[in-house]
């Protein structure tokens, strides 16, 4: 049985994605965690864990040497895109250079490494749409416009060069904004559902910024389509539903999903130094390579994600 290796196994999408991988068992699980304290205990699931600070190159190299992956999910990531103004080093340490480290160590140790998926982001693309009629390609032009941002851009770029130079089994998924977390309600979907389920004022940024919203068992399902999959290697994917809304737009079909009728005061929040105005994507090439396509509309995505948050109140 081939071994997939996870990073990022506690984080959102990570999480998610060992739970699917574990229901199907096609693989031996493994992940690659931090160590925090308290985490370090036995998985009733049966999943192996590992632990390394991604930036520790010997300790990577180790744990890749003696495990032996056949496929590695890289998931993991600093991804606040507003910690990352202040807190660039780290964030760039991490996702570039620990992203370094971990396929130079797939490609050196490795005897019969199949592919290398990262996680990159619609954040790459930055301010490059002028229009909410025109769609974002996987050859659009890179715009990065925060240290996040940077580092993924930079990562791809790596990855890239190792596919060139080495054919190195690589893929790059890169999502739109996905919502649907179970535990984390600090960003605009979440945040806003939480806020009105509250019944109290809500407080949220600009009304006019334009976002193609991706529900988390999508995104997922992305990762499960591109793994193995010959199509995949050497190719840049977007995830994305291909359609537009604005914050304003999407607040309000929340606001009607949880009969919320309070006031919303926007611009309530900090801005970032840049911030994208429209972030659109198209799907089609994750349609032809690895036959993906969104399961849900929005609408049905944020009922179940209204579901979950109502349950924990």
């Amino acid at each position: 049985m081939d071994k997939v290796l996870v990073t990022g196994a506690t984080g959102f999408i990570g999480k998610e994605l060992v739970k699917k991988l574990t229901e199907e068992k096609k693989y031996e699980i493994h992940t690659l965690e931090r160590y925090v304290t308290g985490r370090y205990k036995m998985d009733e699931s049966g999943i192996k864990k590992h632990y390394a600070t991604l930036t520790d190159f010997v300790t990577v190299k180790k744990i890749i040497r003696k495990l032996q992956p056949n496929y590695v999910i890289h998931t993991a990531a600093i991804s606040p895109v507003a910690f990352s103004y202040d807190n660039y080093m780290e964030v760039n340490e991490t996702n570039y250079l620990g992203t370094i480290n971990l396929a130079e160590a797939c490609h050196r140790e490795v005897q019969n490494f199949k592919q290398f998926i990262m996680s990159g982001t619609s954040e790459e693309y930055g301010m490059t749409l002028k229009s909410d009629k025109e769609k974002l390609t996987e050859d659009s032009i890179l715009h990065p416009n925060s240290p996040y941002a940077v580092s993924k851009v930079a990562a791809d770029y790596y990855l890239n060069y190792m596919h060139e130079a080495y054919n190195f089994p690589s893929t790059i998924i890169r999502p739109f904004n996905t919502y649907g977390r179970s535990d984390n309600n600090h960003f605009f979907i979440e945040r806003t559902i939480n806020q009105m389920l509250g019944g109290k004022e809500v407080t949220l940024g600009d009304p006019s910024a334009v976002r193609d919203w991706i529900y988390v068992d999508d995104h997922v399902d992305g990762y499960i389509k591109a793994l193995g999959n010959k199509n995949a290697i050497g190719q840049t994917i977007q995830l994305a539903s291909g359609k537009g809304y604005t914050t304003k737009q999407t607040a309000q079909i929340i606001a009607k999903l949880t009969n919320f009728k309070g006031k919303i005061k926007w611009n309530a929040t900090q801005r970032r130094p840049l911030d994208a105005k429209i972030l659109i994507g198209d799907n089609r090439k994750a349609a032809k390579l690895i036959n993906w396509k969104p399961k849900h509309s929005l609408e049905e995505g944020l009922k179940k994600t209204i579901a979950h948050w109502s349950k924990k109140r």
